[in-house]
């Protein structure tokens, strides 16, 4: 989950991507911007990653975490 203008947001989402090519995973990026009820739920909570519709993290990603949690969802 990330919005428009949030710099974390953009660092996050590239840091993530290689793992997350690696885990043979997807990578869907949702703006909460452009939807009110992740709006709600979200807000300046920003940003999240979520694994199979349960938050994984917020603000911070640990690499070596995600990649263990994605290689344990497949």
């Amino acid at each position: 989950m990330v919005r428009t203008e949030c710099g974390s947001c953009k660092r996050v989402a590239a840091q993530i991507a290689p793992v997350v090519a690696a885990a043979g995973a997807e990578l869907l990026i949702r703006n909460v911007d452009h939807d009110s009820e992740l709006n709600m739920e979200f807000g300046d909570r920003v940003p999240v990653v979520v694994i199979d519709d349960e938050e994984f993290s917020c603000w911070e990603v640990d690499n070596a975490e995600l990649a263990q949690a994605l290689l344990s969802q497949a």
